[in-house]
């Protein structure tokens, strides 16, 4: 028998998941997941009042659903207004925001201690299987956002801390910074600086940034005609999107720009999707795969893609609006409904963009 709570000990059984999953994504079954998730939501039912409220109004409860798809979703919007954690206030040592234009009320996502230990447990195998594949030994680490103690509710910061600790220890390497305005602001002369030491030494850096952040430095190297050639084995990978800026690339063109500017091979810069409501990212690529852009989540993380109308799963290759069922949310919500439309491929997903009338969110529009 064991004297653990309920979610820690749902917390242990994950972290055996992950861990046999990272190496064998396929050891993740179907029946496994569909325990996992149907656990997870009697746990999140029994012990988040605003979450059992809309389960009872929707007459989905542990009782009546047998299928992960069929848990009740919360839109990321529930984050703003309810406090969607089992955590006693005592315990939320971590709270992370969503980003959005100032006029806007964040998305709070509590954590504790050990919440953040399963964060991260989620976070690291999944990065390093799309970004730094290969020995991380030689990489210089660039990331173009200010650290997490100028912006302690970031969890795109938390995230770049996390992976620079596990994969560069000792090298906290930081170069943006808080404007008066509390937008992010890049260091360019430490950034190029910084990029010509390691071209000098040929030594492979990896970029880290936002979409917009990403923008702001291709404006700044035309502006100074600066164009570079990284070494080999450099990589970038950028998040967030621009909705609700006056500037505003397509992908397609940003990747064009960038890899221009800096020398590097498509296949070299890869896209990140996350939000503060998760405790899990997905990415479009591995790290120097040619193979077309197609997003995906860990094994333990779940999508379906629904009709904005109806709320039903659509067909493969329609689009509609992405729902996440992400296990190592264990102590807020699995089950989350975002504004984000998409395509379902039989492997990965299309990112579309954001829906009609949803609100700019996404770390981004820090940058700005």
């Amino acid at each position: 028998m064991t004297d653990l709570l309920p979610f820690q000990s749902f917390a242990r059984r994950l972290r055996d998941t992950i861990s046999c999953a990272s190496n064998q994504p396929e050891s993740l079954g179907k029946n496994e997941f569909q325990s996992l998730a149907l656990d997870l939501f009697r746990l999140q039912y029994d012990q988040i009042a605003p979450y059992r409220s809309l389960c009872d109004r929707r007459r989905k409860t542990p009782a009546t659903v047998s299928d992960w798809k069929d848990i009740p979703a919360l839109p990321t919007s529930a984050f703003k207004d309810l406090e969607l954690s089992s955590l006693p206030i005592s315990e939320r040592t971590t709270v992370f925001h969503s980003s959005g234009t100032t006029e806007q009320r964040p998305s709070r996502h509590f954590h504790s201690a050990e919440s953040l230990s399963v964060y991260e447990a989620s976070l690291l195998p999944w990065f390093q299987r799309h970004v730094v594949p290969e020995s991380q030994a030689n990489l210089r680490w660039i990331a173009l956002t200010p650290p997490s103690s100028a912006c302690p509710h970031s969890s795109l910061i938390h995230m770049f801390e996390a992976v620079q600790k596990a994969f560069a220890p000792g090298e906290t390497q930081f170069y943006g910074e808080l404007s008066t305005d509390n937008t992010w602001e890049i260091r360019f002369s430490e950034v190029f600086a910084t990029l010509e030491q390691a071209i000098a030494s040929q030594q492979p850096v990896i970029l880290l940034g936002t979409a917009f952040l990403f923008v702001h430095l291709l404006d700044e190297l035309e502006e100074r005609g600066i164009t570079y050639q990284l070494p080999p084995g450099s990589r970038l990978m950028e998040t967030g999107g621009y909705k609700g800026r006056s500037r505003e690339l397509p992908k397609a063109e940003l990747h064009r720009l960038l890899s221009q500017r800096l020398g590097l091979p498509d296949s070299a810069i890869l896209c990140e999707y996350g939000m503060s409501e998760l405790s899990s990212q997905a990415y479009d690529r591995t790290c120097f795969d040619a193979s077309p852009r197609r997003f995906q989540f860990p094994p333990w993380v779940h999508i379906v893609i629904v009709s904005p109308e109806t709320g039903a799963e659509v067909a493969f290759g329609e689009p509609g609006l992405v729902r996440i069922h992400d296990l190592a949310n264990i102590w807020s919500i699995a089950a989350v409904q975002t504004e984000d439309l998409a395509i379902r491929h039989e492997a990965g997903f299309e990112l579309l963009g954001r829906a009609a009338k949803a609100e700019p969110r996404g770390c981004s529009l820090m940058a700005g």
